[in-house]
């Protein structure tokens, strides 16, 4: 008779017998096919896999002079099997001038996955970064005494100017961040920070290489593994070239040195950026070595933040820069000719009043722009809005079109991080602030002239004037002119023309040239250049108001177009012009004549800075 109790317990003892070899098949297959851990303990035994760090990419400016290159320094590295519990800290504290605290807290966070995602005491960990040459001659004398410590070289940033450091940028250690978002990163490398470093990071930074270094049994390098055939040559970066021209940035810095505001200057045809100035500024070289630390927290607390690039990051009332956008849209929608006319009482007065200083009434198109009349722009704008057979709304949202067009309320794609979209309202905006859709041009009649609602960047104003230089079309403003066996991207290479007939950009030219023959920008009136400008002075709630400029020279095929902003400064023929005009001479002739040395020297010497007390953008 069968025993089924004995048939079941066969079973039973087969099945766990499998469930048994099953884990271990599982547990061989982890350890062998996942685990990385004896892996990297057999290799690091035997082999150093030293990072090879690329030289990052040299930066020229548009005259092929060389602003930032690369410098050695010196990092100490280990890996923390080799190491040992007791090698000599004292030692290596009293080499390296830092104190057993600081080595400690070093170690520490080097050992903290948390801030260094995938430590490894298996693999070459970054101690101490930037060691100064008598650091690493010191140290490098008694290596010998700190078993799983070796020495990785490296670079660091080097400058030709002290000027441009919201251009340039600069370069800082990786964050935990970083090394998620990228696997290139490890913890101790390096990525761009602010500017161009930012922005071309990827460009900019080369590829890694690898040394295949072999070990004896005590962890003593004993040479190149097979012969180095197995290495990983390092790809340098690529250089880059700005279109910036150095000198007219550094003499841009100068001029607005004591003064908060930007300079922004454009090349019309291209749409390369000649300069970018913000101020206050730093000098870029204060973020580079130990000190950075310290030197970045400095600036960050400057309550006139110098870290701040108001060229295309502040959002400003624009002033009257802005009437020549109006004056377009006005021509383009057939509210004006140049033979229409409106009254002016020493402002616009029609249920409001929007005041204006004296000239001639009534007053057409180019001699508003002459005298920058305000009753001009705001009856233009009221015709518009509220014309005949439409709704408000409506028009106001192809006014808004138009502006967008034209490079203002979003972006221009500059290839800087962080720039500001401004602003430009549209009908939605009024409708809730209103309450509903009961609103009128008279609502809304400070926009006509740059004030109310709509801010703009110094970059964005530049833009038009180069808009307008160019009779009716831009690239994008770019800071990279050529990178170094690549190409610029497609965007900046292309045309972007706003839906405004090229002849009624030449109307505005013209008003913009009787305002420095006989307006509002006579001391832009240069010997030998045909200059054309518009000033602006943008009210300010919080303070005295802000000077503005934009211009272009020459009237015909133009080479630079040309913003300046500068707070609290006043009019903008006291302090906008004189600057503007300096950049555009200093630009297309090299120098500044002996008759505008005076003008000249009291730029350089003025100091607007103090009438702003400490502000927020």
């Amino acid at each position: 008779m069968k025993d089924y109790k004995l048939v079941k317990r066969k079973y039973i003892i087969s099945g766990f017998i499998c469930l048994i070899v099953s884990l271990y098949i599982v547990r061989l297959f982890s350890i062998q096919i996942y685990e990385t851990k004896y892996k990297e303990n057999a290799i690091s035994n035997a082999f150093l896999r030293r990072t090879i760090f690329p030289a990052r990419g040299l930066i020229y400016d548009r005259e092929g002079r060389l602003i930032v290159f690369n410098k050695p320094t010196y990092d100490v590295m280990l890996i923390p099997k080799d190491v040992g519990n007791n090698f000599d800290t004292l030692s290596l504290c009293k080499i390296l001038n830092i104190t057993e605290d600081e080595l400690r807290k070093r170690w520490e966070d080097m050992q903290n996955p948390r801030l260094n995602p995938g430590y490894s005491a298996y693999t070459p960990q970054k101690l101490i970064s930037q060691l100064t040459q008598e650091e690493y001659g010191r140290l490098e004398e008694k290596l010998y005494l700190f078993p799983g410590f070796f020495i990785q070289k490296r670079t660091v940033r080097e400058y030709n100017t002290h000027a441009a450091g919201n251009i340039l940028g600069n370069i800082r250690e990786v964050s935990a961040t970083d090394v998620e978002n990228d696997h290139y990163y490890k913890r101790g490398d390096y990525t761009g920070d602010l500017g161009v470093e930012k922005s071309y990071e990827k460009a900019l930074r080369g590829v890694k290489g690898v040394e295949i270094l072999m070990k004896d049994a005590h962890g003593r390098i004993k040479g190149k593994y097979d012969n180095g055939n197995q290495d990983i040559s390092p790809e340098s970066g690529k250089n880059l070239t700005l279109s910036v021209d150095m000198s007219l940035q550094e003499y841009g810095e100068k001029l607005m040195a004591g003064k908060i505001g930007a300079i922004v200057a454009i090349e019309p045809s291209t749409g390369e950026i000649l300069c970018m100035v913000t101020s206050p500024n730093y000098d870029p070289s204060l973020l580079v070595g130990k000190e950075r630390g310290k030197n970045y927290s400095e600036l960050v607390k400057n309550p006139f933040k110098p870290l701040y690039d108001r060229s295309l990051q502040a959002a400003y009332p624009p002033g009257s820069t802005f009437k020549p956008t109006q004056g377009l849209i006005f021509l383009q929608e057939g509210i004006v000719n140049t033979g229409t006319a409106f009254p002016c009482h020493r402002g616009y007065v029609n249920g409001l009043r929007v005041g204006c200083h004296g000239h001639a009434s009534p007053i057409s198109l180019k001699p508003a722009l002459q005298t920058s009349c305000n009753a001009y722009f705001c009856w233009g704008l009221k015709n518009f809005l509220d014309k005949k057979g439409t709704k408000t709304g409506e028009q106001f949202e192809k006014w808004k079109n138009y502006m967008v067009q034209m490079g203002y309320g979003y972006p221009l794609g500059v290839d800087l991080p962080s720039e500001s979209r401004g602003f430009i309202p549209n009908t939605e905006f009024y409708d809730k602030s209103f309450r509903g859709p009961n609103w009128r041009a008279n609502s809304v009649i400070s926009i006509s002239i740059g004030q109310g609602e709509v801010l703009a960047t110094p970059l964005q104003i530049a833009n038009l004037s180069a808009t307008i230089a160019n009779r009716g079309w831009f690239y994008t403003p770019h800071i990279v002119k050529q990178i170094s066996d690549s190409i610029i991207d497609e965007k900046y290479r292309k045309k972007r023309v706003p839906e405004i007939k090229k002849g009624y950009y030449e109307t505005i030219a013209e008003g913009m040239r009787m305002a420095v023959l006989g307006g509002t920008c006579k001391t832009a009136n240069l010997p030998g250049i045909e200059v054309c400008g518009k000033t602006g002075t943008a009210q300010n709630p919080h303070g005295k108001d802000h000077s503005v400029f934009m211009g272009f020279a020459p009237y015909h095929n133009p080479r630079i177009a040309v913003c300046v902003y500068v707070e609290n400064a006043g009019f903008g023929a006291t302090f906008g012009v004189p600057i503007g005009s300096l950049i555009i001479e200093k630009y297309l002739k090299g120098e500044i004549s002996p008759s505008r040395k005076g003008i000249e020297e009291r730029m350089f010497n003025s100091n607007t800075i103090i009438y702003s007390g400490v502000k927020k953008h």
